[in-house]
């Protein structure tokens, strides 16, 4: 699914390495993507991709995932799968029952319908909700049929088929997104919908789920949206970004001057 799927919440080592000069390191280019995924194995050890096989439940989680920590769309989920048997109750409930019983995972009066209208549509075109015949079909193919059902974008079209179907499809949460802008990996005015393919693309197909939770594990521990721990990062010797951003106290003077000269 989203920002945490298939992740612990194991931290970086923490190897601070001299930096570059801003000046200098703003003319270098993208570091290797072998570089990259070297240092976060470095970081966070063996990221073992083990796709579970259910597409339908990846697709239903990660739509309650949207905008919410996992902890909630996860309650939200086994609260749905309690009070519904099955696939089939869940499609032919009202959209007001399915959006109580997903409270817990927010944004329920939007995600609610985004939830009967694509098994909805699953089932009309499928007969079932196995969607194991993804698997079977080229990648773009693949990839374009879940991208038709309401609601689905290429984030998640993406977490059902690499955290599901093993397929290499590569999604872009926020940390994703931040931390390869930071690499270089994208122009700097690559939208999130753009940087799928530009990173896919970027990079062999074994690599992607490293390169995706590796990344996620990243921003979360260290490449902080605000102040990223330049220092304590372990791809501070190849990232062209590393040691330019203002210390939290240059930015508080900052603000304290600006307000004092009414700028």
């Amino acid at each position: 699914m989203g920002e945490g799927r298939g992740e612990g919440e194991t931290h970086a080592t923490g190897k601070t390495r001299r930096p570059h000069s801003p000046t200098a390191r703003a003319k270098h280019s993208a570091p290797p993507i072998e570089e990259i995924i070297r240092g976060i194995h470095a970081a966070y050890g063996a990221l073992p991709w083990r796709p579970h096989g259910d597409g339908i439940t990846e697709l239903i989680l990660t739509i309650l995932s949207q905008h919410t920590a996992d902890t909630n769309s996860g309650k939200a989920f086994a609260n749905l799968i309690t009070l519904f048997p099955d696939w089939d109750s869940i499609r032919t409930a009202s959209v007001a029952q399915i959006a109580e019983a997903t409270r817990a995972a927010g944004l329920s009066a939007s995600k609610a319908p985004r939830i009967k209208a694509a098994l909805e549509q699953i089932k009309d075109e499928r007969g079932d909700y196995d969607l194991r015949f993804l698997i079977d079909l080229p990648l773009e193919e693949a990839r374009s049929w879940l991208t038709s059902l309401k609601g689905v974008g290429p984030k998640t079209a993406a977490c059902v088929l690499m955290f599901a179907l093993g397929r290499p499809a590569l999604p872009v949460d926020t940390h994703v997104f931040r931390v390869s802008h930071r690499l270089g990996l994208l122009p700097p005015k690559a939208t999130v919908e753009a940087a799928h393919r530009i990173l896919e693309s970027a990079m062999p197909a074994e690599v992607i789920y490293d390169f995706h939770v590796g990344l996620i594990k990243h921003g979360r521990h260290v490449c902080f949206a605000r102040s990223p721990a330049c220092a304590a990062c372990v791809l501070n010797d190849i990232c062209p970004s590393a040691f330019t951003f203002p210390k939290p106290g240059d930015r508080s003077r900052l603000a304290r001057r600006s307000g004092a000269t009414g700028a």
